[in-house]
């Protein structure tokens, strides 16, 4: 059974869940983060048991990920995050989230980092 988040909004077909939402739930679902490896270990640092696969070779490496679990995209702001939330879409995946705000809100919020 895969997890949905019931607070997720819909934004422009791209269902959207807050950090606080994704670090409550984080054992639940998998975090993809799609930022340079640069940016991954960099001053935002990443979410503890995310898997860093950069936007750029998302297409290539999607058919890997497993479609039997939710999947919480994550990136710097939002942007490139939507972006591979909305690849997997197209790739049939259908449980996927970005996560609104990326690192920089989750930063903001005080959410554990490593």
């Amino acid at each position: 059974m895969t997890f949905k988040f019931d607070s997720a909004e819909d934004s422009g077909g791209i269902l959207e869940v807050d950090p606080s939402q994704v670090f409550q739930n984080k054992n639940q679902v998998k975090i993809i983060d799609v930022r340079s490896e640069e940016e991954f270990t960099g001053e935002l640092n990443h979410i503890q048991g995310a898997d860093l696969i950069p936007l750029d070779t998302l297409p290539e490496q999607i058919a890997s990920i497993s479609k039997d679990q939710t999947i919480v995209f994550v990136c710097r702001s939002g942007g490139r995050s939507a972006r591979a939330t909305a690849i997997a879409q197209h790739s049939g995946f259908e449980n996927v989230y970005n996560m609104r705000g990326g690192m920089i809100l989750w930063n903001d919020l005080g959410l554990e980092t490593e």
